[in-house]
C-alpha cells in the first residue's frame, strides 16, 4: 500500500531546527513538480519493469554461492585485467568522540551546568551525568532517551558527550518542548495521534497513516490503549524518526524516496536505534 506525498523531496535551505517548515515531500504553492515522483507516491511494485521495458529473466544464483551466509560478501567476477570494486567503508559506531568546545555566545548557565556534571574534568560527560544535567532544567528523561540523544548528536555509541554536542542537545530539546506544548492543546501532558502527526509535520517529517499508527503503538506507555504519547516518549519518537530519516537520506542522494543498502549497511543503520 502506498500513500502519496509522504516522506521528503528535493533538498532545501536548512532553517533553524524546530522552526515550522514545509515537510519533506509536501507540495508548496507555486512550486513546479520535480521530474521524479514525490516521496511515497504510488509506484510500480519493487523490481517491476519500467513502462515499455520488457521483463528480463532472473539469473540463477551461481552454484558456488549455495549455502553462503546471508549478507556475506561474495567475491565478484572481474573482467580480465580489472580490479574488483572496493567495498564502501562504514563509520564505526564505537569510534572515539573528539574533544570539543562550547560555541561562541553559549549561555553561561549552560556552561556551568556542563562543568558541574563533568566531575572528573575530562571534557566529557557520560549518560548518567547527562541525565542529571537535563533534570536540573526540569526535563526528566529515561536512560533510553538519553542514549538516543547521545547517539544522534555524536554519531557514536560511546555514550560520552562534549560541550559542543551538549549545547546542541539542550537547544534542540528547547525547540521540541515548545512544539510539544503547542500541540498539547488540552494541556493533558500528552499528544494524541493527530497531534503527533501535526507535530512531526512541523519538524519536517510527513509520515503515512500506517507509520503513524506504528509510532503511537510503540511510544504510548499504555501499549497503544490510550493512543497518546507523553513528553519523554514524544522526544524518543522524534529522535527515532529524525535519526532514521537522516540515515536514509544519506543513501537517497537523488531525494527520490528510494535507496540501496547492503546487508551490513542496513544493520548498522537500524541496530543503534534498537540497542540504545
Amino acid at each position: 500500500m502506498s500513500y502519496p506525498n509522504y516522506g521528503y523531496g528535493a533538498p532545501s535551505p536548512q532553517p533553524p531546527y524546530g522552526a515550522p517548515t514545509a515537510p519533506y515531500g509536501a507540495p508548496t504553492a507555486g512550486h513546479q513538480p520535480a521530474p521524479y515522483a514525490p516521496y511515497g507516491a504510488p509506484t510500480a511494485p519493487y523490481g517491476a519493469p519500467a513502462s515499455g521495458e520488457k521483463p528480463h529473466k532472473a539469473d540463477k544464483p551461481p552454484k558456488d554461492h549455495a549455502g553462503a551466509a546471508y549478507g556475506a560478501a561474495h567475491a565478484p567476477s572481474p573482467a580480465a585485467g580489472a580490479y574488483p570494486p572496493t567495498p564502501m567503508p562504514f563509520a564505526n559506531p564505537f569510534a572515539a568522540l573528539m574533544p570539543s568546545q562550547f560555541p561562541p555566545g553559549t549561555d553561561p548557565s549552560l556552561v556551568s551546568c556542563f562543568q558541574m556534571a563533568d566531575q572528573d574534568r575530562s571534557g566529557f560527560i557520560d549518560d548518567k551525568e547527562l541525565q542529571r544535567a537535563l533534570s536540573s532544567y526540569n526535563q526528566t528523561f529515561s536512560m533510553r532517551t538519553v542514549h538516543l540523544l547521545m547517539y544522534l548528536f555524536t554519531n557514536t555509541n560511546t555514550r560520552k558527550i562534549g560541550p559542543k554536542e551538549f549545547t546542541s542537545v539542550f537547544y534542540s530539546l528547547q525547540n521540541w518542548r515548545a512544539i510539544f506544548e503547542r500541540f498539547d492543546r488540552d494541556r493533558s501532558g500528552k499528544v494524541d495521534a493527530n497531534e503527533l502527526r501535526e507535530a512531526l509535520l512541523s519538524l519536517g517529517f510527513s509520515v503515512s497513516p500506517m507509520v503513524l499508527d506504528l509510532l503511537v503503538s510503540k511510544f504510548d506507555k499504555s501499549g497503544g490503549k490510550n493512543r497518546a504519547i507523553e513528553y519523554d516518549n514524544f522526544i524518543e519518537c522524534c529522535l527515532t524518526v529524525k535519526g532514521l530519516t537522516e540515515k536514509f537520506k544519506e543513501k537517497d542522494t537523488m531525494y527520490s524516496g528510494s535507496a540501496s543498502f547492503t546487508y551490513e549497511g542496513f544493520m548498522l543503520t537500524v541496530l543503534p536505534f534498537l540497542i540504545a
